[in-house]
């Protein structure tokens, strides 16, 4: 499989997929290439390979217009506040849902694509969606290569700790992949024997 090359030695799309970046290393990658910064990680891995194989430079996707008309670090967040453009998860909306749901609250990657779906709706509605998604184990987006990880990882290893799980990615992410995907496999136990 070989070591990971540095990711200004990568020359091709299809070579760049079959590493793990960081989305750090990606925004970096771009930046040494002047390409747009903005964007989600899987974005900015797209537009680093479309450069790589085209040369072309492909601009981040617009977010709904306009920034929105809350305050969503300072404001007086109430159950009727509308989710607007301008929505970021932070401690106000946080102690906000806190008091809403209970101190178990967490910004969650379900709850997060439910927030991105549904402008326009309050954040009662939100609450309320919060406890729902609690209710079942929510799917992990294909580009969340992390958390898809852990979870295996934890469905076959039920006793294992959080830090023995991070010693396993590391090192399976430290592989190249064919398809540029990195899955947990009980080869990668091996790691805990270093």
């Amino acid at each position: 499989m070989g070591k990971r090359p540095a990711l200004g030695q990568v020359r091709t799309g299809a070579e760049l997929r079959r590493w793990y970046w960081l989305k750090d290393e990606l925004v970096a990658g771009c930046r040494a290439r002047s390409l747009p910064l903005g964007g989600r990680k899987a974005e900015l891995l797209e537009r680093l390979a479309t450069f790589l194989d085209t040369g072309r430079i492909s601009r981040p996707r617009k977010a709904c217009p306009g920034s929105g008309s809350v305050d969503w670090v300072r404001g007086s967040l109430s159950p009727e506040t509308l989710i607007d453009a301008g929505y970021r998860n932070n401690r106000n909306v946080r102690r906000f849902m806190e008091a809403r749901v209970g101190p178990h609250f967490r910004f969650t990657i379900g709850f997060m694509a439910w927030v991105r779906q549904n402008h326009g709706k309050s954040l009662q509605d939100a609450a309320t969606a919060w406890c729902e998604l609690q209710k079942v184990k929510a799917p992990i987006a294909e580009d969340n290569q992390f958390n898809r990880y852990l979870r295996a990882f934890f469905e076959a290893n039920p006793e294992r700790s959080m830090e023995e799980a991070r010693i396993c990615w590391a090192w399976c992410r430290s592989r190249a992949s064919e398809d540029g995907r990195h899955r947990y496999a009980d080869e990668d136990l091996r790691a805990l024997g270093r």
